[in-house]
């Protein structure tokens, strides 16, 4: 109930602008999210570099509603690549597709997303178009395969929890697209998701061992140590090779296992978020655990 509550008020524009304006919270904020400019997140992306960590910038945003703050947010993506590029990080770049205005419609948003795909391209670099909620799934897929049609450098994510999620995989392996894997990060009823933890688990692991042998490089997103002790004993046994797939884990979440894995031989890259825009990233990771609830509460006390 506590997940379903939170993912219910990541939603909400007033909330979100009462916590993004309070001074504790914008500190709070930063065990998940790197900061609010461009800046804090190549600091913490070169920390992780030199941790011996891959990295996936996300600028924050989603759902805008004109045309220009969806300009705005393909301007912002686009000087991602390029400080990337003059940073010599070694790092890639996640968007959502409804940031670049998807709810404007599915031509302009793919307009933006082939601007940013050729950047992409042309500093020999990838773009992860990220998965939203199931209204928006298929139509992601739809603008993926678009996107792909013209260039390699371009994959996507997989949610574990829908129903549909096999088959996905299946069509995009046929057109050779990097997937990465997790569990599901949103709230969906139980007429297209599975309802369980347990069930989502099995999910995860059976789609884990669909990709994995496929030929492609994949990312598989996790911070359950069991569902990486599956990923490492299904490799082993496949003889799948520690650098044919790579582990993914959020900033801020589970370091301990990021350093590791990395120990381990394993490539590992974290997911660093950053921008103005994090109220909804922020909720959602608190839902996820409720040990991220308690640290939030702890720490808001302990300020005042």
């Amino acid at each position: 109930m506590m997940r379903a509550l939170l993912i219910y008020l990541s939603q909400s524009k007033p909330l979100a602008k009462l916590v993004t304006g309070n001074p504790i919270s914008r500190r709070m904020s930063r065990r998940f999210v790197a900061g609010e400019k461009l800046g804090d997140a190549v600091a913490a992306a070169r920390a992780c570099n030199q941790a011996g960590m891959t990295i996936s910038l996300d600028h924050l945003g989603e759902n805008v509603t004109t045309e220009q703050e969806a300009r705005r947010a393909r301007d912002a993506y686009l000087e991602n690549f390029d400080r990337i590029t003059a940073e010599k990080l070694d790092a890639n770049v996640s968007l959502k597709l409804t940031q670049l205005g998807l709810d404007l419609g599915d031509d302009f948003c793919f307009s933006l997303l082939e601007s940013v795909v050729d950047r992409a391209s042309s500093r020999g670099n990838f773009l992860r178009i990220d998965m939203e909620g199931s209204p928006y799934t298929a139509r992601t897929i739809v603008l993926v395969q678009r996107a792909r049609a013209k260039y390699d450098r371009v994959g996507t994510v997989i949610q574990a929890y829908l129903y549909r999620s096999e088959q996905d995989i299946r069509d995009l392996l046929a057109i050779g697209c990097r997937i990465r894997l997790c569990k599901g990060a949103y709230r969906e009823p139980a007429s297209i998701a599975f309802p369980k933890k347990e069930d989502v688990d099995k999910n995860y692991v059976r789609l884990m061992q669909l990709l994995l042998p496929s030929g492609i490089y994949h990312g598989v997103a996790t911070h359950d140590p069991r569902m990486i002790d599956a990923t490492v004993d299904f490799a082993a046994k496949q003889g799948i090779g520690k650098d044919q797939f790579e582990f993914q884990m959020l900033y801020g979440i589970r370091t301990d296992l990021q350093q590791q894995l990395v120990r381990d031989g394993f490539r590992m890259r974290v997911y660093i978020p950053y921008g103005t825009e994090w109220f909804p990233y922020f909720m959602r990771r608190l839902a996820e655990r409720p040990a991220n609830v308690l640290f939030f509460l702890r720490n808001l006390f302990r300020s005042r």
